[in-house]
């Protein structure tokens, strides 16, 4: 019982770190340094499974770097200080049947051959990148890693206190602990972030010059090809709980965009 209360004491007296751009507070017990080694391991991990292919040169290829280069310039405007150390790489990955991209800890991010698809011009393929960036700026991975910690704690916590119950009544108990755990906080707070990374997203692309109203229609696009689980099974909001969100967000987003081509002429001039 000790050890777990200590786990969770650590936790929770931990710094609390704040989200750039958002103002939330979380829990985060791991220093960005610990992050982007993390990131970098999993992405030389990640891209050396067997039967990755990577695309290192092509329209493919070019399309997502040319993007890229505006999603990380806007992003260094908008968070200079959660950006610093990061090693922006943006890999692109032959797999038509994946429509999926992603975005660890300092920069380290891939987009599969099926998104560029899916995406039907740039500034819809631009909200899907500003979005994973978000996830890094923001870093979403350190906090689930806190947040996992902080459960596995109580739930030994939990265990322990249990000892006196008889085997059978103390593994129903457990059980119904997992699922609370599971489906009251985890996932919730998977949704929490994912919704931050749109709100997030939404701007750095507005300020990389690229239409802030394509991510709408995108997900509509997501949304009539969609056979996910129920929203809350998921890790993600549904389409439709997204795109009522980006439709509160959008008069920021145009203001962002309408200043962006002001700036420098939007995207669509480079």
């Amino acid at each position: 019982m000790k050890n777990a209360a200590a786990i969770v004491a650590a936790c929770l007296l931990a710094a609390c770190t704040t989200v750039s751009g958002t103002g939330r507070k979380q829990l985060n017990v791991m220093s960005p340094e610990q992050e982007f080694g993390l990131g970098a391991d999993a992405y030389a991990e990640m891209l050396g499974e067997k039967g990755v292919v990577r695309l290192r040169a092509g329209p493919e290829f070019d399309r997502v770097q040319r993007i890229a280069g505006r999603i990380e310039e806007a992003s260094g405007r908008l968070h200079p200080r959660a950006v610093q150390g990061f090693e922006w790489e943006w890999a692109v990955i032959k797999d038509d049947a994946t429509v999926n991209a992603w975005a660890l800890p300092g920069g380290k991010s891939a987009v599969y051959t099926g998104m560029l698809r899916m995406a039907a011009d740039d500034d819809q393929l631009a909200a899907v990148m500003g979005h994973e960036a978000a996830h890094a700026i923001a870093r979403h991975s350190g906090e689930r890693i806190s947040s996992n910690i902080m459960l596995q704690g109580m739930m030994q916590g939990a265990s322990m206190a249990l000892g006196d119950m008889s085997p059978g009544a103390q593994q129903a108990t457990m059980m119904a602990l997992g699922l609370t755990s599971q489906y009251g906080v985890a996932l919730p707070w998977s949704r929490m972030q994912e919704g931050e990374a749109d709100e997030m997203g939404l701007l750095i692309s507005a300020d990389a010059g690229y239409d802030p109203r394509a991510a709408i229609t995108l997900w509509q696009r997501m949304a009539a090809q969609s056979g996910g689980p129920p929203e809350f099974l998921s890790t993600h909001p549904s389409e439709n709980t997204r795109i009522a969100r980006l439709q509160k967000l959008m008069p920021r987003a145009l203001e962002a965009w309408e200043a962006a081509k002001a700036r420098d002429g939007g995207a669509a001039s480079r």
